[in-house]
This record gives structure tokens, C-alpha cells and sequence, in this order.
């Protein structure tokens, strides 16, 4: 059996960012047509809470 250097994973964090980025919008955009404008701004609105509040925890 050889033993083969393996080479660094490749870092796909710049990747999932923009995908999460796209998802979010595609689900804002969903609740947007299904329920109104209200929805998606609260969901946006605690989204956006819920992320500062875990920012100030670090």
C-alpha cells in the first residue's frame, strides 16, 4: 500500500455563505407571495435580532 501525502480540503466557506445568502432570499420571497409583505419582515426582522444576539454572545 502507498502512502500518499493528502493535499488540504478545500475551503468552501465563501460558497455556503452565497448559498445561505440565496436560500434566505428564496424563502422571504415565498412567505412574500403566500402571506404578504408582513411575514417576511417580522421573519427578517427576528432573523436579524437573533443574529446580533448571537454576535454579542462571542
Amino acid at each position: 500500500m502507498k502512502h500518499h501525502a493528502q493535499d488540504r480540503a478545500p475551503d468552501y466557506t465563501n460558497a455556503a455563505l452565497i448559498m445561505l445568502g440565496i436560500n434566505l432570499f428564496c424563502l422571504l420571497y415565498a412567505l412574500w407571495l403566500a402571506f404578504g409583505l408582513v411575514v417576511p419582515l417580522i421573519t427578517a426582522f427576528a432573523t436579524d435580532r437573533l443574529i446580533t444576539r448571537l454576535g454579542r454572545r462571542r
